[in-house]
């Protein structure tokens, strides 16, 4: 089970109706922060070198079992998850690195991230899915679990697929550990493809406070 930690100093309302994505600036990385912002609809990204807690008008997420949803398997993918490992949480910090990658356009995981997110790891509420090839690590995710909610923060890949498979396998063992709400922050080309959805906030939250219960 994970380990509870102390309470945030900051106080996470739920966004008004007609809030912009970023909601406020601020505060500090603390896990006790981290999982109040979560359980309000929040995630912490950078702005201008600025912390900042976003929530998206518009919410990316991957439907699971209920809509019949999961990542979409075209032949090609269906091909490529054969070709790889998949591991969870073996090797939590080097998936955020791979995530950090600094040749990555529109980085925003620095030091302060890592070492934030590696300590939810070590309490139980961050995790890693892992894609490895011929014992390498290639690609993967990484993201929060809160009761039966997935935060989905960034992924990563060295080879190719690797990221896609990594996505792949996170919901599928979401979809049989009976979660309910794998959430991608912003949908793109690439997540439309794997059938990642945006859904208004409003519907997203009442999506959270269904799955985000207490554990």
């Amino acid at each position: 089970m994970p380990v509870e930690p102390p309470p945030s100093r900051f106080e996470f309302p739920l966004p008004p109706a007609d809030a912009d994505d970023v909601i406020a600036t601020g505060g500090d990385l603390e896990p006790g922060t981290l999982l109040a912002a979560y359980r309000a609809g929040l995630f912490p990204m950078r702005l201008e070198g600025e912390l900042a807690w976003w929530s998206p008008v518009e919410r990316g997420i991957v439907p699971l079992a209920d809509e019949g949803g999961g990542v979409r398997v075209s032949r090609s993918l269906r091909r490529s998850i054969g070709r790889f490992e998949i591991r969870v949480d073996t090797t939590f910090e080097a998936v955020m690195r791979g995530c950090a990658d600094p040749e990555r356009p529109h980085g925003w995981i620095d030091d302060s991230f890592i070492d934030a997110y590696v300590r939810m790891y070590e309490l139980g509420w961050a995790h890693s899915v892992e894609t490895w090839r011929a014992g390498e690590l290639v690609g993967g995710l990484y993201g929060l679990r809160i009761g039966r909610f997935f935060a989905g923060e960034s992924m990563f890949h060295r080879a190719t697929d690797a990221s896609k498979v990594a996505l792949w396998a996170t919901a599928e063992l979401l979809r049989l550990d009976g979660a309910e709400l794998f959430d991608v922050q912003w949908t793109t080309s690439h997540l439309r493809s794997l059938g990642a959805i945006d859904v208004p906030r409003a519907e997203y939250l009442r999506r959270l406070r269904s799955a985000a219960v207490r554990t």
